[in-house]
């Protein structure tokens, strides 16, 4: 029997034992996570964002061209790019997760079994969040070993994953819905890493016009905002609660995303490729 309406049809309308059991989210994050990190594509990343961690801190930490860093700066810079990276490969595997799978043929056992869109969704979240939350383990001892003499690795690292949580929340879930409605997994990634690319640039311009305006978007914009917070915690050496308007935008995009996801947006995803039949 192939894959069609009829499939959908069974995935869409579950039986109401199963849609109102919530375990079925659980069973599809799962297999998902278990796929992720068998199949070889969340190691290879997870295998990336640590090169890249390496190669950070041996230049923070003996190249005399970074030596001019105070050492909060340079942790902060640590911190900085485990958020953005971590993100980035979170992005990657939640832009893949639906417009891939379509793509690879490997969503048909999926679709057999009587579970709706939503649990699909969420499993498929929980997942790509799996690769942030590895990526988060994985930057521990990069941070420990440029923060330890300044008594700021505790504090950097709860930072790191209160912000680079959020984040990657937010933007998983983006890339989760442009994975659904993308026509093509291509199409899909390159949306997902252009916003992110939209959304980091600012963070590595210089000052926006002072104003209204600049404040503005500066605090609109939650990847910039995020960073903007770690700067005043970890580098200006304000308190936690002194400056948590720059977490507004994080929260919101994190809040208002997942809801999207397991409401309204649910319904948007599109488990078969093409024209859908009448």
């Amino acid at each position: 029997m192939t894959a069609d309406v009829g499939d959908e049809a069974r995935t869409v309308h579950a039986p109401a034992e199963a849609r109102r059991g919530d375990a079925s989210w659980r069973v599809v994050a799962g297999q998902e996570t278990r796929d992720l990190w068998i199949s070889g594509r969340g190691p290879v990343l997870l295998f990336g964002f640590s090169l890249l961690m390496s190669v950070v801190t041996y230049l923070a930490a003996s190249n005399s061209a970074l030596n001019f860093l105070e050492q909060r700066e340079t942790v902060n810079l640590a911190v900085q790019i485990a958020v953005t990276v971590g993100v980035l490969v979170t992005l990657i595997a939640s832009a893949d997760a639906i417009s891939g799978e379509r793509e690879r043929g490997t969503l048909e056992n999926l679709l057999l079994t009587p579970v709706s869109r939503r649990a699909i969704a969420v499993g498929k979240l929980t997942a790509a969040l799996s690769l942030w939350f590895a990526a988060f383990l994985v930057s521990v001892p990069y941070v420990w070993v440029l923060g330890r003499g300044v008594s700021l690795v505790a504090e950097a690292l709860l930072l790191s994953l209160l912000v680079g949580t959020l984040l990657a929340v937010g933007l998983a879930v983006l890339g989760l819905l442009v994975s659904s409605v993308s026509s093509s997994n291509k199409l899909s990634l390159s949306v997902s890493l252009f916003l992110l690319l939209a959304l980091f640039t600012p963070t590595q311009l210089p000052a926006l016009p002072q104003g209204w305006f600049g404040t503005l978007l500066g605090r609109l914009n939650p990847v910039d905002a995020g960073m903007n917070y770690l700067d005043a915690v970890l580098v200006a050496g304000h308190g936690w609660t002194a400056d948590l308007f720059w977490l507004v935008s994080p929260v919101v995009l994190a809040v208002v995303a997942g809801g999207v996801l397991i409401g309204p947006g649910s319904r948007m995803v599109r488990l078969f490729g093409g024209v859908r039949a009448r």
